[in-house]
């Protein structure tokens, strides 16, 4: 038997005809960008690190003209804004706001870009698409489950396309890896899939309270979430070790795994979700949320199962965030950076992947700041895929429907861990079944000044 690991090399990969198919047939493309005889009249909400992000990508692939920028940071705003007039042919810079809500009203927008936190997302994305705009919202899509539903229900009132940053199922190796592997039956019956994160990304300190900067709308930031004593500035990790403001690290990194899951394996709302879990071992700092959880996503005879650990060590160390997908012919094995694919049987041959890099063909991401090299290939993909589903009128690889199973779930898995029981979500009548508790917590109270959006009056 030879034992050689197979690698699959994407750039030889990508000179077949197959390819080709398999790229067009899962929401990627052959070709790297898409032109427009009238540039893209774009706008973006949230200049952080992955909205700014997202925006370049966007750059990359297509004719855009960057009309405005929003953010509650001026300092962010302007960055962005500057470093966008650097790259868009225009050379010119967007208008900057920091009221997203005047930003729709007076710049007639085709595309607008959601890199904000998490308790806005819903409220930005249904006042875009009321305003006529195509949406890309990152994920998770909402910070509750009604939330979530408003979002769909308005993306199909106003017949318009949001793609969810659930860019995974754009992510060149793993695409392969759906036709390949799963696709092609050699993993057989699956039936156990394991996902996980065990990165130490849980902020945990005990920062005294300031005065808010002025460069800081510290009220807008915050808009329908609680209002928490201003500690610092909240970007990037700290308002995420929050539940106020997110769904922890279930919320964040589950939901790109399980996603992923649900695409390779097709499957829709799981029949029933049970998570246990709590603040185990870092309880010193002011963080509230879990650092440490497992959740169970049961579908028909297939338990996917979720870990996540911020302290301690990796059951794999080469997957420390990632899925397995066990089958009675093998074990997948996948991550943003690399799948492995091991056979049961001995004269079977193990596949390797690896991630795809496109440092020389796009230099800029090299001095893009924190930019995530081996995401960018996808992010561009998953961009391609957006603007070709708008122009087709069809639904994207990650459309919201599927965007707010994911994030719901995720959702669902902290009530039922909060609350120490099963749950059972009944999309059609949008409760959790047989109990009203649980049902009543699939909406967040919103602060004073700011409607919930529900889906019956979209």
């Amino acid at each position: 038997m030879n034992t050689k690991t197979f690698y699959v090399d994407r750039r030889k990969f990508l000179k077949g005809t197959t390819a080709a198919l398999a790229l067009s047939s899962l929401g990627a493309y052959g070709f790297e960008t898409m032109y427009r005889e009238k540039p893209w009249r774009v706008g973006l909400i949230g200049c952080g690190w992955y909205g700014t992000s997202d925006l370049f990508k966007l750059i990359q692939v297509t004719d855009v003209d960057v009309i405005a920028v929003c953010d509650v940071d001026s300092k962010f705003m302007d960055s962005t804004a500057t470093q966008v007039a650097e790259r868009q042919k225009s050379g010119k810079k967007p208008k900057m706001y920091g009221d997203y809500r005047k930003m729709l009203d007076e710049s007639d927008l085709e595309i607008v870009l959601i890199g904000s936190p998490d308790h806005w997302h819903a409220l930005q994305c249904i006042d875009a698409l009321k305003a006529g705009a195509h949406v890309y919202v990152q994920k998770p899509i909402s910070v509750d489950v009604i939330e979530g539903e408003a979002m769909v229900a308005a993306a199909r009132k106003y017949n318009k396309t949001v793609q969810v940053g659930t860019q995974r199922k754009s992510t060149p190796h793993l695409i392969d890896v759906k036709k390949q592997i799963v696709d092609a039956g050699l993993l057989g019956n699956i039936k156990h899939v394991d996902m996980c994160c065990y990165f130490h990304m849980r902020a945990n300190g005990n920062p005294p309270l300031q005065e808010v900067p002025d460069f800081l709308d510290y009220e807008m930031w915050t808009g329908p979430a609680p209002l928490r004593p201003y500690d610092g500035l909240p970007h990037r990790r700290w308002w995420r070790t929050f539940m106020e403001y997110g769904n922890g690290i279930t919320g964040d990194m589950c939901v790109h795994m399980y996603d992923t899951v649900r695409w390779m394996l097709d499957l829709g709302w799981p029949n029933k979700i049970t998570a246990t879990g709590g603040i185990y071992v870092q309880k010193e700092g002011k963080s509230n949320i879990a650092d440490t959880q497992t959740a169970i996503f049961e579908h028909d005879e297939l338990n996917c199962v979720w870990q996540h650990r911020s302290w301690g060590t990796p059951a794999d160390p080469d997957y420390p965030w990632s899925f397995k997908l066990y089958g009675d012919k093998g074990t997948l094995s996948g991550s943003t950076m690399r799948a492995d694919f091991v056979p049961h049987d001995k004269d079977v041959e193990p596949i390797h992947f690896d991630v795809l890099y496109e440092k020389e063909k796009y230099p800029e991401d090299l001095v893009e700041k924190d930019n995530e090299l081996n995401a960018a290939p996808a992010t561009r993909m998953h961009m391609l895929d957006f603007l070709n589903a708008i122009n087709n009128g069809t639904r994207p690889i990650a459309d919201i429907e599927e965007g707010h199973i994911s994030t719901a779930s995720c959702i669902l898995a902290n009530i039922s861990m909060d609350l120490g029981r099963a749950l059972v979500y009944d999309s059609k009548t949008r409760t959790v079944v047989d109990d009203s508790e649980a049902t009543k917590l699939l909406q967040r109270k919103y602060r004073e000044g700011y409607e919930h959006p529900h889906p019956d009056t979209i």
